[in-house]
């Protein structure tokens, strides 16, 4: 078993989640549409490509289609159409309805070629037809076809944030609801979406969370402490690296939860450390140096940054502004209680709309991203190394709410 940080394993990588593959398998061989969620680096991206794997190995048509870098709908229909375009008969079909823009030999074009002539062909007016007659395609062909839709949720973000944006994202959700449900053979045609920021908290947002109810949810969790352990030695394995019983329980115990591609990161870390001090044996005190010194330090931040860089892609700026306020009071204080978020709405009264609202609105999504937990009215981080990143990222600079002048004290 390789290492792997920051991407996504299959086959002879990948890891555990049986349990997870056979009830996803059942659902999509019940033809069952699915969303699929979890906080982030959970390995949901890893799950789905390992389901469309052993899809395609019984006879599946497996297509995968990442639309983050998506604009417009006409983008996402082009994403569709490149992975179509492994598929011979399909993408003749679907190149006929497009006329002349794909006249020729189909497949002589590149990839990219390919992609410029389909989006060429699209307009506002016409992506709602073909992207029917393409997903009527795969829904008639000879072999049942199995469609992953990669990270959604950043692509009606992105869509909603621009001109008549609340409009379009209902438009474009309201058409993928309508294809998915028409008069097709059952599990002839299956879809599953998923994405790196909640879905449904950002519909909740927007009012319109009635859209993806055709979406049967499925939540992935994180590793138990035994599948952790298990994972690590297992790379340990796999590069030969000798180290004390206690280590692999040591790393869990310092990440706090089983987030599958924090233990592959602290295993990089301590691989290279290994080889750093020639080739000696893991110990607890070597978990400890390597926490705080590489992953708590400026490359393990870096790691982290995505973190942050997803809450902003999910929230809007005062959002984005609240949630940062909670995770470092709960970073640095140990919690974020019911008397600091009186404490954070009477800060920022006067200058954020419906401030009350939009912190319980900002909660539910820093809880269902996996950023914090509740119990009893506080909010703790599950992640301890989360956890302490915040806590580095914001020790010496925030003052506990509860700490701070305010008028009339």
């Amino acid at each position: 078993m390789k290492s792997s940080t920051g991407r996504w394993v299959t086959g002879e990588n990948f890891f555990d989640r049986e349990t997870e593959l056979r009830l996803l398998r059942q659902r999509i061989e019940d033809g069952n549409h699915v969303s699929l969620t979890g906080q982030r680096r959970m390995g949901k991206t890893s799950v789905a490509r390992e389901l469309g794997r052993r899809l395609e190995e019984e006879g599946w048509v497996f297509l995968f289609a990442d639309i983050e870098g998506a604009s417009s709908p006409e983008d996402v229909i082009v994403e569709f159409a490149k992975e179509v375009k492994r598929v011979q008969p399909l993408v003749k079909r679907f190149a006929s309805g497009l006329g002349r823009w794909l006249d020729g030999r189909i497949e002589e074009l590149s990839a990219l070629d390919f992609s410029v002539k389909v989006r060429a062909a699209l307009d506002a007016a016409n992506w709602r037809r073909h992207g029917e007659n393409l997903f009527a395609d795969c829904a008639d062909y000879e072999r049942p076809v199995f469609l992953v839709v990669d990270e959604l949720p950043i692509f009606l973000n992105r869509i909603q944030k621009g001109d008549d944006g609340l409009r379009r994202v209902d438009e474009f959700l309201s058409w993928f609801r309508q294809v998915l449900q028409e008069d097709h053979p059952r599990g002839s045609l299956v879809v599953m979406v998923s994405g790196s920021i909640g879905l449904r908290p950002l519909l909740e947002r927007l009012g319109i969370p009635d859209r993806i109810n055709h979406l049967d949810p499925f939540r992935l969790g994180p590793w138990s402490k035994r599948d952790s352990e298990d994972c690590f030695r297992r790379l340990a394995e796999g590069y030969a690296i000798q180290m004390d019983e206690a280590v692999p329980g040591a790393v869990y115990d310092r990440l706090g939860i089983g987030i599958p591609q924090h233990v592959q990161s602290f295993f990089a870390r301590l691989r290279d450390h290994s080889i750093k001090t020639g080739g000696a044996r893991l110990t607890v005190a070597d978990v400890d140096h390597v926490y705080r010194n590489e992953l708590l330090g400026p490359s393990g931040q870096n790691d982290l940054v995505h973190y942050e860089t997803r809450l902003k892609d999910g929230l809007d700026e005062a959002n984005f502004l609240l949630a940062m306020e909670i995770l470092a009071e709960a970073a640095i204080v140990g919690a974020f209680s019911l008397p600091a978020q009186r404490c954070l709405a009477a800060d920022y009264e006067r200058i954020v709309d419906e401030v009350r609202v939009r912190i319980v609105n900002t909660l539910e999504v820093l809880v269902h991203d996996g950023y914090l937990a509740e119990s009893d009215g506080d909010y703790r981080f599950p992640s301890l190394l989360l956890r302490d990143w915040w806590a580095a990222r914001f020790r010496g600079h925030h003052v506990p709410l509860r700490d701070r002048p305010r008028a009339g004290r």
